[in-house]
């Protein structure tokens, strides 16, 4: 696809724009743009045309466009004239991506925006980088491999930070659970199983 655009056509990266901006808006709004989100990530898809010259070839997109929404996000929020609330934090998130079914039992869904209510403000009592890396591995469902190349760490950097991060919002919110990955969870599982037949895997 990147070849496609490089290459001079238009439409290959309408189709990329397409294919991410529902993510790029849950991330800009996540970080804290707020009510500027669509500005936001509109300047980050300009910018990241501008720098395609400059994208690896063989390297994801996703992490990569979201390292310039992250920067752009950060940018805005600094120059803000105006605070945001947590309030409006999460009303903009809400509206960038519903997450809970229109289906769903009125009970569980109240439930549900009550927890994330919370998260977030515990996201608000933490250092920015922690904050960063709990964003991306689980408000907006990333990878390991994901998540360290959107914020240009190592993996072992995103594993140590992602597990302190953890261990002060499981202070802060006794009942916090993230949700894993499906393909992690059934890695856990395969683990455990080996494990109980005492062919366990020392290595990460």
């Amino acid at each position: 696809m990147i070849a496609r655009v490089r290459a001079g056509e238009p439409e290959a990266y309408a189709e990329l724009v397409r294919a991410h901006t529902g993510l790029a808006l849950r991330a800009a709004v996540a970080l804290g743009a707020g009510a500027d989100a669509e500005d936001v990530v509109q300047q980050a898809f300009f910018k990241a045309y501008c720098s395609l010259g400059r994208f690896r070839d063989g390297a994801a997109f996703k992490p990569w466009l979201l390292s310039i929404v992250a920067n752009e996000t950060r940018n805005t929020v600094r120059t803000a004239v105006r605070q945001r609330t947590l309030a409006g934090r999460e009303a903009a998130l809400a509206e960038a991506e519903p997450l809970i079914p229109e289906s769903a039992d009125p009970a569980v869904a109240a439930l549900e925006v009550e927890r994330r209510a919370a998260l977030l403000a515990a996201l608000e009592r933490l250092g920015e980088e922690h904050r960063l890396v709990v964003t991306y591995r689980y408000l907006l469902e990333m990878d390991e491999s994901e998540t360290a190349e959107a914020l240009g760490w190592p993996r072992g950097t995103v594993k140590s930070r992602l597990n302190r991060a953890l261990r002060k919002l499981g202070r802060l919110l006794p009942d916090f659970e993230p949700r894993e990955h499906p393909g992690r969870q059934a890695h856990q599982a395969h683990q455990s199983h080996q494990e109980s037949r005492g062919g366990g895997d020392e290595h990460e």
